[in-house]
């Protein structure tokens, strides 16, 4: 299943639109695209997007399972972009957000799937759920000099904190159940990375609607899908591990050479199991059983 562009594989879906959940994934280049399609199908999407340039093309066996959508992904804000239109052309859908190289765990997600996790979510009349973006890196950078590795993924087990989400329109007052979440390696590199792009949070999970809008910051124009919980009880949470910052960091000339290793004290072997980031305290299973 391959279009052109997002405007064609949107006049496709008009006649039968897709029903979701959707993963929609933007692969900026070719690293682990296989492996976070993957995982992605696993956890139970029922519409995986992939929206890549020229060159990144589906891996071998996925050519039915994945939407190839042709997509200039370096242009400034392009996740943004596509999303927002995604959102316009199907409201009422349940839509999720990635680059490559990033992997959606919410607890027990081994047992159940993300419609399980909707559902759920649902009922408790949330229509959007907040993920913290937890960096991988590998702990041996001589032997993967772009610092990806699923076999040798390390993550921060300590480090994280949360600041109140001031709001400029209310005499900087702080928002109510918003705050703006930091650590990781945009925190041990600040130095290196714009102070706009060093939070952590997302929301990266949500029921689209007309009129909804996602800004370059990953939080949406209606202030209650910022929140990370509803007023009456604590809500899931969930994560998006990410080698891209990682990656970024060796990549980018400016940093390249100044960063031979990201592991400190604080480093862990990541394990894949949900039940290490709850340990850790990076998700919230709320009243999930």
């Amino acid at each position: 299943m391959q279009y052109e562009s997002l405007s064609g594989y949107i006049t496709a879906m008009a006649a039968t639109p897709p029903k979701g959940p959707m993963a929609i994934i933007l692969a900026e280049d070719p690293t682990e695209v296989d492996t976070t399609l993957r995982h992605h199908l696993q956890a139970g999407f029922r519409d995986v997007l992939m929206l890549a340039p020229e060159g990144i093309d589906l891996p071998p066996g996925l050519e039915g399972q994945v939407h190839r959508i042709s997509h200039d992904t370096h242009a400034e804000n392009s996740l943004v972009t596509a999303v927002n239109r995604l959102i316009e052309a199907f409201p009422g859908l349940w839509m999720y957000y990635c680059f490559n190289g990033e992997y959606l765990f919410y607890p027990f997600c081994e047992t159940r799937t993300v419609r399980d996790l909707i559902a759920f979510h649902a009922e408790e009349r949330r229509d959007a759920m907040l993920t913290y973006v937890i960096d991988l890196y590998a702990e041996d950078l001589d032997r993967f000099p772009n610092a990806v590795s699923l076999e040798n993924a390390h993550l921060d087990r300590s480090g994280y904190y949360a600041l109140a989400r001031q709001d400029p329109e209310n005499n900087w007052h702080p928002k109510e159940r918003q705050l703006d979440f930091f650590g990781g390696l945009r925190w041990r590199f600040e130095e290196h990375v714009p102070w706009t792009r060093r939070k952590i949070d997302r929301i990266s999970l949500f029921k689209s609607r007309k009129g909804l809008v996602l800004s370059p910051d990953f939080v949406f124009s209606d202030e209650e899908y910022n929140t990370y919980a509803c007023p009456w009880h604590n809500n899931l949470t969930a994560c998006v591990c990410s080698f891209r910052t990682a990656k970024a960091l060796k990549t980018n000339p400016g940093s390249r050479w100044e960063i031979n290793s990201f592991r400190w004290h604080n480093s862990t072997a990541f394990q894949w199991p949900s039940q290490q980031l709850m340990d850790l305290g990076l998700m919230e299973p709320g009243q999930w059983f």
